[in-house]
């Protein structure tokens, strides 16, 4: 008997309405998508939770076979039936990984790359190098293993499923995803459903910038790997810009403007963004840096900026007024 099947012996199940059962089909035969809902809780008197799925927004997801860190998940996962909830007891030589896989989860559910700010290495390499996680409960177990309990729902199962988190795939099948969900974020734009889109837009992103990582920084591949990222993340900014989270634009393009100076698009929907929240200052450098690096938009320029003197006299006068109202209303009080 393996030592994942001693410690499924020692599993203490919780009296949920459907208890934990070994599966008579192991979806593993099938080399499935599991999406599920975890909770990961300390082996102590007050049961500290370390990590909810259900607050962070969003299920997380595994494929079988795919090499993933806590391989103790896919027997987990793959002894439950879809609809099931089980509370799960693991020894700590199952869950030594868990502080590395908690942080890339955690990123994700935050819109990031799950490798930011690692070094041109392993993850494990990294853990090592940085001393961190960046979460000190998750420092604290890399420090000392410990047994954890995982309370887990199996929501479903799909064998041709949608698109794999990040780090289940290998380089081929992301540089393989992308146009797809490229074309597909097009679709969804021309339907004007920009948040769909914008999702699309940003897997595709979070694709490439796994697979950059793995490059190093000025080689040839890192650069190309960089230019593809632009247009999807203007696309992206674009949908923002549409759904109105202005700030989000701006969050994103100087961040593209930092790598990519002479990106003239960049310029152009981040000043559209300063220019809706009131930014006059900022909207007017970032116009006229337009109109610097394509002179062929000047016309296009001189409209806009016209526009946005216009909103600002406007908008002093509307303000102006409002103040006067009151003054008045105080007066008259």
């Amino acid at each position: 008997m393996s030592k994942i099947e001693k410690n499924l012996l020692k599993i203490p199940v919780m009296n949920w309405p459907l208890m934990w059962r070994p599966s008579l089909t192991p979806h593993s035969l099938f080399a499935p998508q599991l999406v599920f809902h975890f909770q990961t809780l300390l082996d102590n008197f007050e049961r500290t939770v370390i990590d909810d799925s259900r607050l962070a927004g969003r299920p997380a997801e595994i494929f079988v076979g795919k090499m993933f860190k806590m391989e103790v998940w896919e027997t987990l996962l793959t002894s439950m039936r879809i609809g099931e909830v089980a509370e799960f007891w693991c020894d700590a030589v199952h869950t030594g990984l868990y502080p590395i896989v908690s942080k890339g989860m955690r990123l994700i559910a935050q819109g990031k790359d799950p490798l930011e700010g690692q070094r041109h290495m392993c993850g494990m390499g990294n853990m090592f190098h940085y001393h961190s996680t960046g979460f000190p409960e998750l420092d604290e177990l890399m420090r000392t293993p410990q047994p954890l309990i995982f309370i887990m729902e199996l929501l479903q199962v799909s064998v041709n499923g949608k698109t794999p988190q990040s780090w289940m795939m290998e380089k081929d099948e992301k540089l393989q995803t992308v146009p797809t969900l490229h074309m597909q974020g097009n679709a969804l734009v021309k339907q004007r459903r920009f948040s769909e889109a914008a999702s699309k837009y940003k897997e595709a992103v979070l694709l490439l910038k796994t697979v950059q990582s793995k490059e190093m920084p000025g080689d040839i591949d890192y650069i190309n790997l960089g230019r593809m990222i632009v247009p999807l993340e203007l696309n992206y900014c674009q949908c923002m810009l549409e759904l109105e989270e202005y700030y989000e634009v701006i969050e994103h393009t100087t961040e593209l403007l930092e790598k990519h100076k002479d990106c003239v698009k960049g310029y152009y929907k981040r000043a559209k963004a300063h220019a809706a929240v009131w930014n006059e200052k900022e909207a007017r450098r970032d116009f006229n840096m337009v109109a610097q690096l394509d002179v062929t938009l000047a016309r296009l320029i001189h409209r806009e900026l016209n526009a946005l003197s216009e909103r600002m006299r406007e908008k002093y006068w509307e303000e102006k007024e409002k103040y006067w109202n009151i003054h008045e209303q105080t007066l008259l009080d």
